[in-house]
Parts: C-alpha cells; sequence; structure tokens
C-alpha cells in the first residue's frame, strides 16, 4: 500500500472480531482492509471458548471443520463446588450441541483459532504495523493517520479496534474504562503432572467458592495435550501500569489452597501463571456517527464469566456485514442503525450476565444464547 491510499472500507483492529468482519465482508463481495498495530502475527492469548451461535458464522466462511478438528469437544459444561467437587449444574454440549443449537461448542487456544482467522484473510488485504493515532471525518471520506506515518482515506470505518478503541474515542471523547473490581489468573499446565496424579479433568469444568471466586479450567487441543485455566478473584484495586502481570504458584496456592483434590493437582501442576485485571465499561447508547461503527469490545466489554465477549464481537461482524449487503454501503447510515438495532439488546444482555457472574452455575437453558443464528436471524428486531 502506498504512503496514501483509499480503500472502500477500513477495519482497526485485526484481533478475533476484525478478522472476522473482514472475511465476512470479503465474503459478501466488499472491498475491504485491515490495519492493526502489532508489528506481525504472533500466537498470543490462551483458551477460549466458541458456542454453537459462532460456530455457524465460521462455518459460512470455510472455517468450521478446521477448527473443529483442532479444538476441544467438551460433552457437557460442568460446575462444581470448589471444597467438596459436588456438581451444580450439568450443561449438555457436544452432540446435544449439534443436534438442539446447529453446531457444535469447542474450546480451543485463542492463538490457533486466530491463526486460522488469518489465515483465510489475502495477504494484501492485512496491514500490520498499522497503530491509528488519528482521524479526521470529512464529507465524503475518513482520513486515517497512523503512528507509521502512513496516511489512508476510507469510505467506511469499523472499529474492532478493542476495550481502548481509538475510534470509540473520537466517536464519544477519551474516557477511561474502569477497574471492574476482579482479577483472573490465567495458566497452561503441565500436562505431565496432571496426568500422573490419577485424577479426572474434566474438558470444560468451572468451579465455584464464596464470593463467586471461580476456576474456569478446560482442554484447549483436540487430543487433549493442552490444558488451561482461567480464574475470577475479586480484589480491592488494580495498581499496575502493565495490562499484565506475573502471578505464581504461591498466590494460587494462597487463594485456592485447601480446595478439591483436582483443584491442588492444578496449582501444583501450574508452571507459569500471570494476573490480568478485568475492566468495564457502561453499555453504550452510541454504536456509529457518519461513517464511523463500532463492534466487539470497542462498543461492549465485558468479563470473560461468560465465556462469550468474543463471540459477541464475532456475532457482531455477520449482522454488520449482512446490514450492509442488505442496504448497500451508499446506505451505511442505515445499515449502521439497523446493525444498532439488530444488536443492542443482545449484546447488552451478555454485558450484564457476564459481569453479574451466574452463567451455569445452577441448571439453566442456554438455548437463547447457543442457538442463536447471526447469519439467519431477522435484522431489525431487537434479539437476545
Amino acid at each position: 500500500m502506498s504512503q496514501i491510499d483509499t480503500v472502500d472500507i477500513a477495519v482497526i483492529g485485526a484481533g478475533m472480531g476484525g478478522a472476522a468482519a473482514v472475511a465476512l465482508l470479503l465474503e459478501a463481495g466488499f472491498s475491504v482492509h485491515v490495519f492493526e498495530q502489532a508489528p506481525a502475527f504472533s500466537r498470543i492469548g490462551a483458551g477460549i471458548h466458541i458456542g454453537p451461535n459462532v460456530m455457524k458464522i465460521f462455518r459460512t466462511i470455510g472455517l468450521e471443520d478446521r477448527l473443529s478438528g483442532i479444538g476441544s469437544h467438551p460433552d457437557y459444561w460442568f460446575s462444581r463446588d470448589g471444597n467438596t467437587g459436588d456438581y451444580l449444574s450439568r450443561i449438555p454440549l457436544g452432540d446435544y450441541a449439534k443436534k438442539e443449537y446447529g453446531a457444535p461448542y469447542i474450546t480451543i487456544h485463542r492463538g490457533d483459532l486466530h491463526a486460522e482467522q488469518m489465515d483465510i484473510l489475502p495477504a494484501d488485504r492485512v496491514h500490520f504495523d498499522h497503530g491509528l493515532s488519528d482521524l479526521q471525518e470529512r464529507a465524503d471520506d475518513v482520513l486515517l493517520s497512523f503512528a507509521n506515518g502512513k496516511q489512508v482515506s476510507a469510505r467506511l470505518v469499523i472499529g474492532a479496534d478493542g476495550i481502548n478503541s481509538v475510534i470509540r474515542e473520537k466517536l464519544l471523547g477519551p474516557e477511561k474504562p474502569k477497574f471492574s473490581g476482579w482479577v483472573g489468573h490465567r495458566a497452561m499446565v503441565n500436562m505431565d503432572k496432571l496426568r500422573a496424579s490419577g485424577l479426572d479433568f474434566e474438558a470444560c469444568v468451572k468451579w465455584w467458592w464464596e464470593l463467586s471466586r471461580h476456576i474456569m479450567a478446560y482442554d484447549t487441543k483436540s487430543d487433549k495435550s493442552e490444558y488451561y485455566y482461567v480464574t475470577g478473584v475479586p480484589v480491592d484495586g488494580w495498581e499496575h501500569d502493565e495490562p499484565f502481570v506475573d502471578s505464581s504458584k504461591e498466590e494460587m496456592e494462597a487463594i485456592f489452597g485447601g480446595s478439591h483434590p483436582v483443584i491442588q493437582t492444578l496449582i501444583d501442576a501450574t508452571e507459569t501463571v500471570t494476573k490480568w485485571p478485568f475492566w468495564n465499561r457502561d453499555p453504550l447508547n452510541l454504536w456509529s456517527r457518519g461513517r464511523l461503527v463500532l463492534l466487539g469490545d470497542a462498543c461492549h466489554p465485558m468479563r470473560p464469566h461468560m465465556a462469550q465477549g468474543a463471540c459477541m464481537a464475532i456475532e457482531d461482524a455477520a449482522v454488520l456485514t449482512r446490514c450492509l449487503k442488505e442496504l448497500g454501503t451508499e446506505n451505511y447510515a442505515d445499515a449502521f442503525s439497523l446493525y444498532e438495532a439488530t444488536r443492542r439488546d443482545r449484546a447488552t444482555k451478555v454485558q450484564t450476565i457476564s459481569n453479574a457472574n451466574t452463567w451455569l452455575k445452577e441448571p439453566e437453558d442456554p438455548a437463547w444464547v447457543y442457538g442463536y443464528d447471526p447469519i439467519r436471524a431477522e435484522l431489525g428486531s431487537a434479539q437476545v
């Protein structure tokens, strides 16, 4: 791409929501480029859940089978008491999900998922080392200025640039996200130590303690070669400038020690663990303005307790693509309004339940989440 160029649609941010938006828009026949601040793709992150609601989207862009072959297919989402091991809920997934919700439920390493998403994008549509530094809304386009000195003119701009979105800041003004009062510890564990214990480590299980403290543990590979956990722990504050800090086995022992033997073995098998703050924003009353529109964490960030944050971003991308295809890019304002009308209630409900940290702790029917089909749902009607 030259120093100054023109594109039809610019997606800012090549995370899972942005990458999905590019693939879906290209599949729908649009001309689109994505601009990512990272210098190159890297296998970052840890585990992630992809529900049937989003596997249906991946089906349309040829990724369902590829992801199904990599990820784990848990038969249940279990919730268990962290001290006694008693089962609080057993939510059927596996073959039940395929039959009842129309697609599989998988757990997978975030980096493996993202690699597959990036692999299907044409190389000439992906521009790394493009951190957005400023934008200027003009009558017929948006002038994007990047930290590397380059400028691009775009007819439409999709902000998929996360909780610290530059696009959001331009729409609403500077506003730091709020610390939620929660942190999460993330770790991959030593599989040899798990196997040597002789205990059963279920493919998808959330362990609960008082004050809603929890550990979500699950396989990230179909061959069970990786096991991952993330915690949720209420704390008084976050005093660090870094996005995450190192934790330790000793800290895990201090928080969760003396619990069920499976938990003790998880702690013993922890080799490296990091600690991350969970940030929040209030639900937005503005999803777009002019030629700018938001999706995913740029629009409705949420704590990860429902395992649907990335899924909501990908749902956003699917519905936004459908709205643009239905009404055309020349009618972008109407398309953006249709997108917001379709997505607002559902995204807000998921955001609210995620932040409350009650999802599937007790028996409930998750069909409203997993059975939803963003590819075929009626546009324009408020949906949950």
